[in-house]
């Protein structure tokens, strides 16, 4: 519960510094909520975190909104969603495993235009183990080739084997994209050909 508490914290300096434009608070709070990360143990406790986190930010932009006559964009929502679950790993931080067997692996989300006027922040979604993260490695191509972030399996190509296997060669990079689109987590191939 203490990352709520800290996440409270941040949603309030934000709402001071940057409260007086929408735009401005949608971009600066999830990029907030961007530095918020978290290894849980056990299933509950990982979805109640995420749950949590994510009621404080709704609530917190449902307030802003409201202060400026406005409506809540789906898009920042979405955006939320898909930060807070990318950073609350299910696993064992002292293994570095997940509840599978496989490396907790965690998004940076780097800003790529942050000045001291920026109102719309554009980030780069980065990958990182948590051993990468132990070993201060830097990933110069931001590449992944995570099967679960390259193709979406459906009962539809459950059976597909060979196009599966072939997608999941393909070294993939996120796409640079505005903070309030990271819901769409858009790839590209590593030689600059769309893959979305």
């Amino acid at each position: 519960m203490f990352l709520v508490e800290i996440l409270n914290r941040k949603l309030k300096m934000v709402a001071n510094h940057y409260g007086d434009d929408l735009t401005r608070y949608e971009n600066y709070s999830l990029l907030a909520l961007s530095t918020l990360y978290g290894v849980e143990l056990l299933e509950d406790n990982a979805q109640k975190c995420v749950m949590n986190m994510f009621k404080v930010y709704y609530d917190a932009y449902r307030q802003q909104a409201t202060e400026h006559c406005a409506k809540m964009k789906n898009k920042v929502l979405d955006s939320a969603k898909v930060i807070i679950a990318n950073n609350i790993a299910l696993g064992n931080f002292l293994t570095k495993l997940t509840t599978n067997g496989n490396p907790i692996t965690f998004s940076e989300w780097q800003p790529i235009n942050l000045r001291k006027d920026t109102k719309i922040i554009k980030i780069q979604r980065t990958e990182y183990t948590i051993d990468d993260i132990l070993d201060g490695t830097v990933k110069q191509s931001n590449a992944s080739t995570h099967l679960d972030k390259v193709v979406q399996i459906t009962l539809f190509n459950l059976f597909d084997d060979d196009k599966v296997s072939e997608t999941a060669k393909k070294r993939m990079r996120y796409v640079p994209v505005r903070i309030t689109d990271v819901y769409k987590e858009e790839m590209e191939e590593i030689d600059g050909q769309n893959n979305n």
